[in-house]
């Protein structure tokens, strides 16, 4: 039997301060019935004092502590996010530092949403080669510093927080089965930061502009990611011979509850088989499934054997989908 990778600890952190959509009602032209009514949202975290790196590092610290991995057995670590606390050096790196993982390779991994699969994805490639290897795949994001708190069409969305897994093999008949990434390029323009990187470096006509903020066409952005969700995941479902009913539990990316609605109406699932925690936390890009994993799993809801499903959308555009037997 081949190896197989497997998730022995998670971990989650969120800032400490909670922005309601009754406060928001005092910040911009909104409701909480609008908000909630469109997205399924009612807070979020926002990181006041808190870097992308300190909640990266504290998730971590969680996720190993139920692996019972010493930090300086990790052989890698690697971070998905978009929000980093500096172009260099990278958040992982910057983890590798505060976890004293003085044996492990660190980088960052840009995917947006579909941050932490995309690592994943990786990791598992990484154990494949090395079944006594210990990974640290983390999402974790900021992005109430990329949020325009004056456009009421984004800020509504958007929260901060962090989640981990550790990864490590096994020649059992569980963990990863498979992994699907995709990305087009051609639809950037639809979700983007343009500011703030090399080709529109800091001036002022970029800070005018709002280009160092979150620009999202979302009628667009919607239709699209319904698409691509429902696509990835029968991906893995037709790759593992399983059919929808099959799965015990969905992890999608807590971007919007309509979409997860649509996405359980057309796999044929129970409400009770999707994970949801959107109204607690908002989008938090990359951090959102390894959150909802962590939560799921420290619940008691993840049992050995079960059959669990992850999709994830993003700006680039990105999306993925792992499927995995607990």
């Amino acid at each position: 039997m081949g190896v197989n990778s497997i998730i022995i600890g998670t971990g989650s952190a969120v800032p400490e301060k909670v922005l309601t959509n009754a406060e928001l009602e005092e910040m911009v032209d909104t409701s909480d019935e609008w908000i909630t009514t469109r997205t399924g949202i009612k807070a979020r975290h926002i990181a006041t004092k808190e870097t992308n790196s300190q909640l990266a590092s504290e998730a971590a610290r969680r996720a190993l502590k139920m692996a019972g991995v010493n930090p300086q057995d990790l052989d890698l670590i690697i971070v998905g996010t978009l929000t980093p606390d500096m172009p260099m050096p990278s958040v992982a790196c910057l983890v590798q530092k505060e976890l004293k993982a003085r044996k492990a390779g660190a980088f960052d991994l840009s995917a947006t949403c579909s941050g932490f699969l995309y690592g994943l994805a990786v990791a598992d490639k990484f154990v494949k080669c090395n079944r006594r290897a210990k990974i640290l795949v983390i999402g974790s994001e900021v992005l109430s510093r990329r949020t325009n708190w004056n456009d009421r069409t984004t800020c509504i969305l958007f929260g901060d927080g962090a989640g981990a897994a550790v990864l490590t093999g096994t020649r059992e008949d569980r963990g990863i089965l498979s992994t699907h990434l995709h990305a087009d390029g051609s639809l950037w323009e639809l979700l983007t930061i343009r500011g703030l990187g090399t080709a529109h470096p800091v001036n002022q006509e970029i800070l005018d502009k709002g280009w160092q903020y979150i620009q999202m066409q979302g009628r667009d952005v919607f239709k699209h990611a319904v698409r691509a969700l429902e696509s990835v995941a029968w991906e893995a479902l037709n790759a593992n011979g399983w059919t929808g009913d099959e799965v015990d539990l969905l992890f999608s990316h807590q971007a919007n509850m309509r979409i997860l609605d649509f996405l359980r109406e057309r796999l044929g699932l129970e409400q009770e088989k999707v994970f949801i925690n959107i109204h607690k936390y908002g989008n938090t890009s990359a951090a959102s499934i390894p959150i909802a994993l962590d939560e799921a799993n420290r619940a008691g809801r993840l049992e050995p054997g079960m059959k669990i499903l992850m999709v994830a959308f993003g700006g680039g555009f990105t999306w993925a989908s792992a499927a995995m037997r607990w």
